[in-house]
């Protein structure tokens, strides 16, 4: 059992997580074997069974070493206001959500997955093209409904942003009474003027 996930401490995949990759490694590899080398040294040119069997093996130790590699690498962090992560072994990645950009998080759970009983969290960002997509994936989880819902709660407390004309934001403010509705009207004809003059052109 992993330590609740809070806000403002480091957070990694459960430990599960290498061993559900190293049972895929596992997999690939009975596979490369059924259906690389196997038909190879059926050909009878041992030479390129030996080839093969040794290019298979050697790429499997390659990814056996950088399993746990990996996981050591891969890090998350929650703040008041954005989602950071940090992953990668030879090339490192790093990323910063703000929450007011989340507009979903799903679960994915496939079925070797469930054997080993971790998740992985998709979170879903608007972008400027103004369509869902996934910015940040959480991987090997154990208990990732406290998660979504610690996530969702931060979410729920921020207004959305919106994407202005020449990639400027700002956020959007609950319109109340006449002024403004007047702000929205206002905006959507600006809007509508920028559209007739590309539509002009």
């Amino acid at each position: 059992m992993t330590d609740p996930v809070t806000i403002g401490r480091d957070f990694k995949p459960a430990s599960q997580f290498k061993r559900y990759y190293f049972l895929s490694l596992v997999f690939t590899g009975v596979l490369c074997a059924l259906f690389i080398v196997l038909p190879v040294s059926l050909a009878g040119e041992e030479w390129l069974t030996l080839l093969f069997g040794g290019g298979v093996l050697a790429l499997l130790i390659f990814v056996a070493v950088w399993i746990p590699l990996y996981y050591r690498s891969i890090v998350y962090h929650l703040t008041d206001t954005e989602m950071t992560w940090k992953r990668g072994v030879w090339f490192r990645s790093t990323g910063i959500v703000p929450y007011n950009r989340i507009t979903n998080v799903d679960i994915i759970q496939g079925p070797v997955m469930r054997i080993f009983g971790i998740s992985n969290l998709r979170i879903q960002t608007a972008g400027y093209s103004a369509q869902a997509q996934a910015e940040i994936r959480i991987l090997g989880i154990e208990e990732p409904e406290p998660l979504r819902e610690l996530i969702m709660a931060q979410v729920r407390g921020r207004p959305p942003v919106a994407a202005a004309t020449g990639g400027e934001e700002k956020e959007i403010a609950p319109a109340h009474g006449e002024a403004g509705q007047a702000a929205v009207v206002a905006e959507l004809q600006a809007i509508k003027r920028l559209l007739e003059k590309i539509a002009e052109k």
